[in-house]
């Protein structure tokens, strides 16, 4: 038996939060009406059961340890979360960067490199994770005094 629209994304959301584009995305296939499953988000958001501000906070607790404050705020975008949530959570996520930068570094490399190829190939890698590029050439300059 198919599992109606409203008990389908209620077993999405029982897994993780969702954004609203992301449940719509999930779910447009399986609606009748374009109607029927704006209806359905709008009750699931006032009752509670669809949240952008628990999403934005979910996304920043399970990535904020390995990536950086522009991977995090692309992730949001791309989830269709609204640029205002995004702005508030800011803060949030830079204040302890330069530190799980640090530590990722650290995992990775845990040396400074040993001429600028290598250096090249830290840099990059911190970039892909999303730390910007001063964030970057803190915790490298930070990691050289270290070992000296």
């Amino acid at each position: 038996m198919e599992p109606n629209l409203r008990t389908r994304a209620l077993g999405y959301l029982a897994r993780r939060e969702h954004s609203r584009l992301e449940l719509e995305r999930k779910l447009a296939p399986h609606a009748q009406t374009p109607e029927e499953l704006s209806s359905l988000l709008d009750t699931l958001e006032q009752r509670g059961f669809l949240s952008a501000a628990r999403m934005v906070e979910q996304v920043i607790h399970m990535r904020k340890s390995k990536f950086g404050s522009q991977r995090i705020v692309h992730e949001l975008r791309e989830k269709g979360i609204a640029e205002n949530l995004i702005a508030a959570a800011l803060p949030n996520i830079r204040e302890t960067e330069q530190e799980n930068a640090r530590e990722v570094w650290r995992k990775k490399f845990g040396a400074m490199p040993a001429n600028a190829k290598e250096l090249g190939r830290q840099m990059r890698f911190l970039m892909g994770r999303g730390f910007t590029a001063e964030v970057i050439r803190q915790v490298l300059r930070h990691a050289d005094k270290e070992e000296a």
